[in-house]
């Protein structure tokens, strides 16, 4: 298995890799552009209110990466997850060791709400979220064009991490 660790500087390069590696269809759905050193390095540098990682296996070649990026003003409150996974490693329970990894250090970053969106015909990814318990919020319709131009459909689940820890810490 993977080790989850802090971006840093030392990942560039592997992420940069990474992100070039994943099918043109998966990076449709990312919202920067990845395969920019640029902006990986960006990341790797670090910004307030952001905290990366990368699952990386012991040749440091990255199989994942999570990000939680706190939201601004009111909604201080709350992260935004964002998770990609390589399709070799899919199905492996990384995905799911990742997204577990963001919700306890945005718990203890002190969020108690997590967001994240997902385009509707993704139902791995789907069935990932709402096994961790995120449930539906929203429902977006046309409200991202993929790269051959389909508009497509993009659900927001969220998941009250500080109502279900303090329900489970509770309980034993």
């Amino acid at each position: 298995m993977a080790d989850v660790v802090p971006l840093t500087d030392a990942h560039c390069d592997a992420l940069l890799r990474f992100f070039a590696e994943l099918p043109e269809g998966d990076r449709t759905f990312i919202r920067e552009d990845v395969t920019d050193p640029d902006v990986v390095r960006g990341w790797a540098a670090g910004s307030p209110g952001v905290d990366r990682w990368v699952a990386v296996d012991d040749g440091d070649r990255v199989l994942g990466y999570v990000a939680v990026l706190r939201l601004p003003g009111w909604s201080d409150h709350v992260g935004e997850l964002r998770l990609v996974v390589a399709p070799a490693a899919r199905g492996s329970g990384l995905g799911r060791e990742l997204a577990r990894h963001a919700m306890v250090q945005a718990l203890e970053a002190g969020l108690t709400k997590l967001v994240v969106e997902v385009v509707t015909d993704q139902g791995s990814a789907l069935a990932l979220f709402t096994g961790l318990g995120f449930t539906g919020e929203a429902l977006l319709v046309d409200h991202i064009r993929d790269r051959d131009g389909q508009l497509r459909d993009l659900m927001v689940l969220a998941h009250h991490v500080g109502a279900t820890w303090a329900g489970m810490s509770a309980v034993g």
